[in-house]
């Protein structure tokens, strides 16, 4: 079990126990390998696209680097269960500062879906980078108003409406305007 280490020592356990070196997952990640070793070098979390990358190239669950605690049974979250942000960044840029997901289910092992609650800041991000990986995710809004581009079309969500889309097309999820907005998601990556 690696508990307690950050997502790079459990890369790089990960990488040991199947004798591979960062060149490998270079190869077969298709990452620089700059991006692999901002990842490992990293205290934050990195952008989903490469972690899914790196996650599907040692044969991993995405969530095998964001579990916590192993759960066998049913993992019961807390709404009093008082937990720190998880701030996906792409390591290049604040792009996706905006974003603080709350893992809803980093307990249970196994899983195939990863849910977050996700608190939605107004970007101050002049470029907008988009995102692109294999999967699928469902979003939910509970408040504010969502604008999600997906390739070249643009969707307005309010409070109550939902979408779901295949994550492999370019899409960016951000508040509409400048207030914040919370949503519910859940992201499912193929192994």
């Amino acid at each position: 079990m690696m508990k307690n280490k950050n997502i790079g020592e459990k890369i790089l356990a990960l990488c040991n126990s199947r004798n591979l070196s960062i060149n490998d997952l270079v190869d077969s990640t298709g990452l620089t390998e700059v991006q692999i070793k901002r990842v490992i070098e990293s205290k934050t979390i990195p952008s989903l696209s490469p972690l899914i990358k790196i996650a599907r190239s040692l044969g991993v669950r995405l969530g095998t680097f964001l579990d916590d605690e192993v759960e066998l049974g049913p993992v019961v979250h807390r709404s009093n269960e008082v937990q720190q942000p998880a701030s996906f960044s792409s390591q290049l840029s604040d792009a996706n500062s905006h974003l603080d997901f709350y893992a809803l289910a980093a307990r249970k092992t196994n899983r195939h879906m990863e849910p977050f609650f996700i608190d939605i800041q107004p970007s101050s991000t002049h470029e907008p980078i988009f995102s692109s990986h294999e999967g699928e995710e469902f979003i939910f809004v509970l408040d504010g108003t969502v604008k999600i581009d997906y390739g070249n079309q643009t969707f307005f969500l309010h409070p109550g409406d939902s979408i779901y889309y295949d994550s492999i097309v370019n899409h960016l999820v951000s508040s509409d305007d400048e207030k914040p907005a919370k949503i519910l998601a859940v992201v499912y990556t193929p192994l």
